[in-house]
């Protein structure tokens, strides 16, 4: 059982880190490891405290579908989160991530998307998100998953990229 204790600012695992590479387990709301509430606050508090606009509680060594994404007027934060539609347009843009400081990649992903997840407080919910939103939710679905944000871009853009940040390391 993990312990949470006061609400804080959690420490990023390092980019080496094995949690980052193994798909997540389910978050069981029927025996929770740990308050799901109180962990919500804790993931989104890392996530703005580290400047970023998505966390996937794997990032932090957490290995449970959980992530959460910035958003006005309230942030988001998804249990246990499945695509049940996606849109066939594609968006490049450059991402970067927060396990990967500097980092940055253009990469191809869907408008659109449609997830079912839990929330909080166990109560299934399914919402469309768009834009950045979409794209975010995207991204940490891949951390969930096991995958890394790069592994997503075009062979050039993503050699290219690796390249001129390894240089800054």
């Amino acid at each position: 059982m993990i312990v949470l204790l006061e609400r804080k600012i959690m420490k990023l695992v390092n980019k080496d880190d094995s949690v980052l590479r193994q798909p997540t387990s389910k978050f069981d709301f029927s025996n929770p490891p740990f308050d799901p509430i109180e962990f919500s606050y804790q993931l989104v508090k890392t996530m703005i405290d580290s400047g970023g606009i998505g966390l996937a509680a794997n990032q932090i060594g957490v290995p449970y579908s959980i992530f959460t994404v910035f958003s006005q007027p309230q942030n988001i934060v998804l249990f246990n989160p499945r695509i049940v539609d996606i849109s066939t347009e594609l968006v490049e843009l450059e991402e970067g991530c927060l396990t990967y400081p500097g980092l940055f990649v253009p990469i191809k992903r869907p408008r659109h998307v449609r997830v079912r997840y839990q929330q909080p407080n166990g109560e299934t919910v399914t919402e469309k998100y768009t834009g950045m939103t979409a794209r975010v939710i995207l991204h940490e679905l891949d951390h969930l998953n096991g995958e890394t944000f790069y592994n997503k871009a075009n062979r050039y853009h993503r050699e290219k990229a690796l390249r001129k940040w390894r240089r800054t390391l």
